[in-house]
């Protein structure tokens, strides 16, 4: 860690040299390579993901140092090799497009793989699928190049839609090549991408794993985590509470309650109970005696609850919460729960319970001929209707009890289908 800091001091100095009007020349960025110069902006955005959120600005400034020195520089310094390649990871790492048409035009000696810079062309522009199999094969040619992890990383992100399983191939690649650096972070957190949208769950569980374990730290921490929620709850019978508690073991006490309260509440929508209860219960029992998340946590447990036995203590928890400590989104689903904990719980009305009825009351037997001339009598259940004024055919019940029981049935219609929308939304938005 000591030499890490050291080594972005010195990244850090040489940025600051660069902006200040009295560098010495020795510091001036047209006496820099541009590889050199590259190196800084790698350790600045590894140091991004690495969680120094602060170095975003050298980033920036990084990018746009470099790329007026690859305007500006005599086309002679593209004699060394790493200078080409730095031209090209620049171009990669989030640089300025028309810096490559502009190197690509000045080119007259050849010093730019034309198949590369082609490719590279159609991947800026959104045209990669015209180019996959290319970027795929030049991706496996230049492995073991400085190029190499980069052009793996793109070619992932372009059969990604098409070819997910050659896409993780290729993250592997680029990831393997490229250790602790932006380029494993991106390839990680999509290959884990690939894997919940394809139902990979062993493969999932071990990228969210080497995940946790490098760049929990990184602004795209959270994309990891909406992801992993996603892998759990949809594999809720196959994932080991146990797999859940050793990749989460990575994290500190408030991210992972955070993460927990997320699986509970996707459990909850998603309406898995027993997931969503482990998740409450390391929530509790993470807490400590400052549990600000103890009631949001009950909040999510009750929703969970509402299908099993214990409904009572469900709809308690559900509405025991104040709801202006509760986000729209979690109002909205709290108004849900109790709509439905209220259909269930509701006595039901005696009218809706009663049927027509013709007893046997001489215990006589019944003969087949009986029963038929019964059958057709109007009025016995199971007879066919009897017509009436306005077409309307009678049931043998009485019209108070179907006005009563229609209305509930089109009332509870009208509620669950409510809810249906609120919850199907809540899910598209996770």
């Amino acid at each position: 860690m000591a030499r890490r800091q050291h080594r972005y001091v010195g990244f850090m100095a040489l940025g600051l040299a660069m902006l200040s009007p009295a560098a010495g020349k020795a510091q001036d960025p047209d006496d820099l390579a541009p590889y050199k110069m590259l190196r800084s902006l790698q350790f600045v955005q590894d140091s991004v993901v690495a969680g120094d959120h602060s170095a975003g600005e050298m980033q920036r400034f990084m990018l746009g140092t470099i790329d007026e020195r690859l305007r500006t520089a005599d086309t002679k310094i593209f004699d060394d090799d790493r200078n080409v390649d730095a031209a090209l990871i620049y171009t990669m790492s989030g640089g300025n497009p028309q810096t490559l048409e502009y190197l690509i035009a000045h080119d007259v000696n050849g010093y730019f793989d034309n198949r590369v810079t082609d490719v590279l062309r159609k991947y800026l522009t959104g045209k990669g699928l015209l180019v996959a199999k290319t970027l795929e094969e030049t991706a496996r040619e230049y492995r073991d190049k400085k190029i190499g992890p980069y052009l793996a990383l793109i070619g992932g992100n372009v059969m990604i839609a098409t070819k997910p399983t050659d896409a993780l191939d290729l993250y592997d690649q680029a990831r393997l090549a490229a250790p602790g650096t932006i380029v494993e972070e991106a390839a990680l957190r999509r290959s884990l991408a690939i894997c919940v949208d394809k139902g990979m769950l062993d493969k999932g569980l071990d990228y969210s794993q080497r995940y946790a374990r490098r760049f929990l730290h990184s602004p795209y921490a959270s994309q990891f985590a909406d992801l992993f929620v996603k892998l759990v709850v949809a594999h809720d019978h196959d994932v080991k509470p146990q797999d859940v508690v050793d990749i989460l073991s990575f994290m500190d006490a408030p991210r992972q309650r955070e993460v927990y309260l997320r699986i509970a509440r996707a459990a909850a929508i998603a309406g898995k109970p027993a997931l969503a209860r482990m998740a409450v219960e390391h929530v509790q029992s993470g807490a400590g005696t400052d549990n600000a998340f103890g009631p949001l946590a009950d909040f999510y447990g009750g929703m969970a609850g509402l299908p099993t036995d214990d409904i009572d203590q469900a709809a308690k928890n559900v509405s025991g919460i104040d709801g202006e400590a509760l986000s729209p989104r979690d109002q909205a689903l709290q108004a849900a729960a109790r709509s439905v904990a209220e259909q269930i719980l509701r006595a039901p009305d005696p009218a809706s319970l009663t049927q027509a009825s013709n007893p046997n009351t001489s215990h006589q037997e019944i003969t087949s001929e009986k029963a038929a001339a019964i059958a057709t009598q109007p009025g016995t259940p199971g007879a066919p209707p009897e017509p009436v004024p306005g077409g309307v055919a009678s049931t043998g019940q009485s019209q108070d009890t179907d006005s009563s029981f229609n209305a509930f049935v089109t009332t509870s219609r009208s509620k669950l289908d409510e809810i249906d929308g609120l919850l199907a939304q809540e899910g598209n938005e996770q």
